[in-house]
């Protein structure tokens, strides 16, 4: 009886970076992989998840389109990341779900590239991964801990991860 084949990026090191020169050494495919690994290890209806370095590793290789989901307030008064696509998954002061999200995102992103998702702590930007996989986007991934990262202990953001306290590009108006 012949061995079972192994389950697909079981190698791929899944864990949160710790050496930005290696995630910066790692090709996209590794990138991708890595993310790709996340996303069956968690059961996601997308195809995975990356941390901020890595998504920004991807978009310096030109391999990704990042896509920020946040409000048009929160990019102008928080910051946002230059270059950046901006396609609301929520608008509004009540954050009422963006009725034409998919079809902004496929007019500004494309359907068939790889799309990445940033809202402030990843938790909007996986709905709207989930969201577009549902609707036939085959490679959209979220970024973990999104822009600002979670609460902390004192109920304040940006000191236990996002992009900002990875220290990647990013400006404010």
């Amino acid at each position: 009886m012949p061995a079972a084949a192994p389950a697909p990026h079981a190698t791929e090191d899944s864990r949160r970076p710790a050496d930005l020169s290696a995630v910066f050494a790692a090709s996209p495919a590794e990138l991708l992989a890595r993310a790709r690994s996340r996303g069956v290890a968690n059961g996601l209806s997308y195809a995975g998840s990356l941390y901020p370095p890595e998504a920004w590793a991807l978009l310096q290789a030109g391999a990704a389109t990042l896509v920020d989901v946040r409000s048009a307030e929160e990019l102008k008064f928080v910051g946002r990341v230059p270059d950046s696509l901006h396609v609301a998954w929520q608008t509004g002061p009540t954050l009422v779900r963006n009725p034409r999200f998919l079809r902004e995102l496929e007019s500004r992103g494309g359907r068939d590239g790889v799309l990445v998702l940033l809202c402030r702590s990843g938790k909007r930007s996986a709905a709207a991964a989930a969201a577009a996989a549902a609707a036939g986007f085959a490679q959209v991934f979220n970024v973990l801990e999104g822009f600002e990262g979670d609460l902390d202990a004192h109920q304040q953001r940006g000191e236990s991860g996002g992009w900002r306290h990875w220290g990647l590009p990013w400006v404010q108006d």
